[in-house]
């Protein structure tokens, strides 16, 4: 008998950690109690009421009114091979535009299709040029573009309605995974007339990992609709999953039910603090971050202010850091975790993420001054307190700056009659 069959197992007590890195996120305590509630069956008369609640709130935070919107069992990747594999045929074109480590994940599942794939690249770092699209597609009958609206692996978003543009141009559907970009960076799927979009349940929206918002124009619906062969995946097939998720709520797999339940709470959260406002608190939380680091001396990937997903920062790591000890003695000493690069960005650079209920000045302002000392530890020259002054200064800024927006807007004549 080995040893591991001896061995007794206890508790489960996982440390309380300070999680910011691309995903997941650190979790709302309204969110950790949604998840012990009590499970009931998923075809229970009171869980469908908690289904057309999951979906109303789904459809108010990706502002749209499509029918088919829902959470997929799955986590982001399963939102790309859904969106993928239902949308191309044998015959079909597709332009898919890759950035980084994920949008190279679409361009793979694309690969696996039956469909002609072209991809369109940019260095990691950069946004896609909506021209290079143009230029890739021209004289081709397109079915789909894709591309990733904010890049985790390189910390890049990428501006949507010039693609929506382009994809006109061609007659395709845009497809865009906005994994890292849902709740935290401006997205109005009706507005900007986009066909499919995924998101991730762990990362801006602040719940568990294991779910993908997932939601489909009528036009998309209709390609669907029309297909001349089956999707070749039946788990993913959006077809049969709206199914369970449509009106008629017939049974598709059992789906997770508690983390539904996270979910539908992380989403009422969201719009309970609105969207504009959690927009807002995204971006002003990263430009202190971004004051703090460039006070310490450290380098942005990307170089383009435009082009910064404000969920994730990626530092290049400067020379003379152990990358993995760095980050272990911030694990360690102060309970915080960030990420390292992956792909060709591997052991390059620290991806520092500010997500959902995680981005909070006081987080960003611990994890500027635990850089330092771990930094100084290591045998960088630092001046002390640099980034957090540096940070609280912005901080400063930000807030005069909504002060007077408010007294401007406090001082303006009512011309109302009584």
């Amino acid at each position: 008998m080995s040893d591991g069959a001896e061995k007794k197992i206890g508790e489960l007590a996982p440390p309380m950690r300070l999680m910011m890195t691309p995903g997941p996120s650190s979790i709302d305590p309204r969110v950790y109690r949604a998840l012990a509630a009590p499970v009931v069956g998923h075809i229970d008369p009171w869980f469908k009421t908690c289904m057309d609640e999951t979906q109303i709130l789904m459809r108010q935070v990706f502002q749209t009114e499509n029918r088919v919107t829902m959470p997929l069992s799955a986590s982001g990747s399963g939102g790309i091979e859904a969106s993928v594999l239902n949308t191309l045929e044998a015959g079909d074109q597709a332009i898919i535009c890759v950035n980084g480590w994920f949008s190279e994940r679409m361009y793979e599942i694309a690969l696996r299709s039956p469909a002609k794939v072209t991809k369109v690249e940019a260095p990691y770092g950069t946004a896609v040029d909506p021209e290079d699209v143009r230029k890739a597609g021209a004289g081709k009958k397109i079915k789909i573009v894709g591309l990733a609206h904010g890049e985790t692996s390189s910390g890049v978003v990428t501006q949507l309605d010039p693609f929506r543009k382009v994809a006109d141009e061609l007659g395709a559907l845009l497809i865009v995974d906005a994994v890292a970009s849902l709740a935290a960076e401006p997205l109005n799927v009706d507005k900007q007339k986009l066909d499919i979009v995924f998101s991730g349940s762990q990362k801006a929206l602040s719940a568990p990992p294991g779910m993908s918002p997932i939601t489909v124009s009528p036009r998309a619906e209709e390609v669907l609709k029309n297909r001349k062969t089956k999707v070749q995946s039946w788990y993913f097939d959006l077809t049969t999953a709206m199914n369970y998720w449509g009106k008629d709520r017939l049974y598709h797999h059992t789906p997770p039910i508690s983390l539904i339940y996270a979910l539908r709470e992380a989403m009422r959260l969201t719009m309970e603090e609105g969207l504009e406002n959690r927009w807002a608190r995204h971006r002003v939380n990263q430009q202190a971050l971004i004051a703090g680091v460039e006070s310490m001396g450290l380098v942005l990937l990307v170089k383009n202010p435009k082009e910064r997903l404000v969920t994730v920062t990626p530092v290049v790591i400067p020379a003379g850091i152990d990358d993995a000890k760095f980050r272990n003695q911030l694990l360690d000493e102060f309970n915080i975790e960030i990420a390292g690069g992956i792909g060709p960005l591997k052991g390059k650079i620290w991806r520092l993420g500010l997500m959902g209920y995680c981005a909070q000045k006081a987080n960003v302002l611990l994890l500027l001054s635990a850089m330092e000392k771990v930094m100084t530890d290591q045998g960088a020259r630092v001046v002390p307190g640099a980034g957090v002054a540096a940070a609280i200064r912005n901080y400063a800024g930000a807030e005069a700056a909504v002060a007077v927006s408010n007294f401007a807007n406090s001082e303006r004549p009512n011309f109302s009659s009584e």
